[in-house]
């Protein structure tokens, strides 16, 4: 894997890189705005190209894992997505590093394809929209630029 960040346009499955990320047979999609205090959710699916908001995870460590647990029984995504952070020039800070952890945790934990997504300016994004949830509002933008970005 590269360690050059994703184009808004583009994804990165941290599982096993190829040519077409995403097969088209997976269609529904549990995303992540990864936060130290705080994680995002968000659902969606291919064939609308839209995410719902869902709760967000306000748990740290392993209780943060169970919760995540619980919500990939209760959606059953075909994949993750995770958004992940860069300054505004594509270098990578402490937050990429710790969201890129948090992408691999999840892909040996549950063995679901994981892809990344560039998700700069995303809260700030959601914090402009008056989102109540800043964090799920991000999850559901990270959501929906990965979704756009499917073919």
């Amino acid at each position: 894997m590269s360690n050059e960040p994703a184009n808004t346009a583009s994804s990165r499955d941290v599982s096993a890189p190829s040519a077409d990320p995403v097969p088209s047979h997976f269609q529904s999609f549990l995303a992540f705005d990864f936060g130290l205090k705080r994680t995002g959710v968000a659902t969606g699916n291919r064939l609308l190209k839209t995410a719902s908001p869902q709760a967000t995870i306000k748990a740290e460590g392993d209780v943060r894992f169970v919760q995540v647990e619980a919500r990939i029984r209760e959606w059953q995504p075909d994949a993750l997505v995770i958004g992940v952070p860069f300054h505004p020039d594509g270098a990578a800070h402490e937050n990429t590093r710790r969201a890129q952890k948090f992408a691999r945790q999840l892909h040996g934990r549950f063995k679901l394809p994981v892809y990344e997504v560039d998700e700069r300016y995303s809260t700030t994004e959601a914090l402009a929209s008056g989102a109540r949830d800043a964090d799920a509002a991000s999850a559901c933008i990270i959501l929906e630029q990965f979704l756009r970005s499917l073919s």
